[in-house]
């Protein structure tokens, strides 16, 4: 397989493609009175689940950029505190921001010159073709799950 074929997957999952409905329609329509619900048995709203993909994607486009960033304390960290409420304008940011730094992943698998498999100088273990795949497993699980949860809900 070339170098080519490979981004081009990456590509592919990183917008949604095959195994899940892609996010932005997963978040279609969502009813604004629902943002902060939460369905039975969960400590989560839908909100508080699109901020902790917003999060995620975040941390790590920041430990791939900056060798001396430091990530959040897991698991708290990585999700907005239990009470925090998101309106119309917080949902929209969190949309925005997760559309924004999917582009950023999309534009750095797209660049021919940057090394997908070269090890991250301040982490050695890793390298951009392992935390692209990171991103994409991570968001194709919590848009499943935000699916079955509207599903649940029957807010589709």
């Amino acid at each position: 397989m070339n170098d080519l074929t490979v981004r081009e997957q990456l590509l592919f999952l990183l917008r949604g493609g095959g195994a899940h409905m892609p996010f932005e329609q997963a978040v279609a329509d969502f009813p604004a009175e629902q943002y902060n619900s939460k369905p039975p048995n969960l400590t989560y709203s839908f909100w508080h689940l699109l901020e902790h993909i917003r999060i995620a994607q975040e941390d790590i486009l920041a430990f791939i950029h900056n060798p001396d960033y430091i990530s959040p304390k897991w698991p708290e960290g990585y999700w907005p505190s239990e009470d925090a409420l998101a309106g119309e304008a917080e949902w929209k940011e969190t949309l925005e921001k997760i559309h924004a730094d999917t582009l950023r992943f999309e534009d750095l698998v797209e660049d021919p010159e940057v090394d997908l498999y070269a090890h991250l100088a301040h982490a050695p273990d890793y390298n951009i073709f392992r935390e692209v795949l990171v991103v994409a497993d991570h968001n194709a699980y919590h848009i499943g799950e935000f699916c079955i949860l509207r599903q649940v809900m029957q807010l589709w």
